[in-house]
């Protein structure tokens, strides 16, 4: 279970999806103007289970990553650790970095340190939107591959999904994501309009199926379910993705209310 829980929440966490158009300026995305469903400064906890086990936490959260020359950046944080009596017998601590141009949200670094078990890996990926490809240094040997330009990381895909996608029921978006040195390509439809409940009450939620067309990456079976708040923010309050044993589920806990925009 540890291992299911480990190698799905980084699909749960980036498949989130949606889009963003237009270029915005840099005070647009740190005040977060009503053109954006996020902010610097926003930090979504969840907590994650299987078969009604509380397997561990998950945070995701946005901060200012300083400039390129003239030009700003920021950066996407995805962190994974699995609760105390998991930990004792199979650690879980990962933490995924993406640093995006906040102009376009098309990533352009992020690194994977993935800490599972008795598992040790740093994996980094430099993407280069113009030229089209992608330079992968993993376990000591460093390739460039090929991509389309407009290309999303596993992280990026998240905020460039939350701003986009139209949430009316029968609406789609189709995106490529890369990951494993691998193109792929993820259908995102909305299904419908549906009231959830958690910590922070019932909210009116869009729920959203991914399309997934590689079975078995992360053990999951093809399929993901996303619930977005019916509203400007977008937040995701809650992820469902089947696995070989039935589904790894994950609920938001705290940030939805401190993460609204500002008017």
């Amino acid at each position: 279970m540890p291992v299911l829980f480990s190698r799905t929440w980084p699909v749960l966490a980036c498949l989130i999806l949606g889009a963003m158009r237009g270029a915005v300026s840099w005070a647009e995305v740190s005040d977060l103007s009503s053109s954006r469903s996020f902010q610097v400064g926003e930090q979504l906890t969840y907590e994650i289970s299987w078969l009604n086990i509380t397997a561990g936490t998950a945070v995701m959260a946005v901060s200012d990553a300083g400039t390129d020359g003239d030009r700003p950046l920021a950066k996407l944080i995805t962190t994974a650790q699995s609760r105390p009596a998991i930990t004792t017998f199979f650690p879980v601590d990962n933490r995924v970095e993406s640093i995006v141009d906040p102009a376009t949200l098309l990533p352009e670094h992020l690194t994977f340190k993935r800490r599972e078990g008795k598992k040790k890996e740093d994996i980094e990926y430099t993407f280069h939107q113009k030229e089209g490809t992608v330079t992968v240094v993993k376990g000591g040997t460093t390739e460039t591959l090929e991509m389309p330009p407009g290309t999303q990381d596993v992280i990026s895909c998240l905020y460039y999904a939350r701003s986009e996608l139209s949430l009316q029921p029968g609406s789609f978006l189709t995106m490529n994501v890369y990951h494993d040195k691998k193109n792929r390509k993820v259908d995102v439809h909305v299904e419908e309009i549906e009231i959830v409940s958690g910590p922070w009450g019932e909210v009116e939620t869009a729920r959203v199926l991914v399309i997934m067309p590689f079975q078995g990456l992360f053990l999951n079976q093809g399929n993901i379910r996303v619930w977005f708040t019916n509203d400007d923010r977008r937040i995701p309050v809650r992820m469902k993705a089947k696995v070989i044993i039935g589904s790894i589920v994950a609920d938001l806990v705290t940030g939805l209310q401190a993460s609204s925009p500002t008017q």
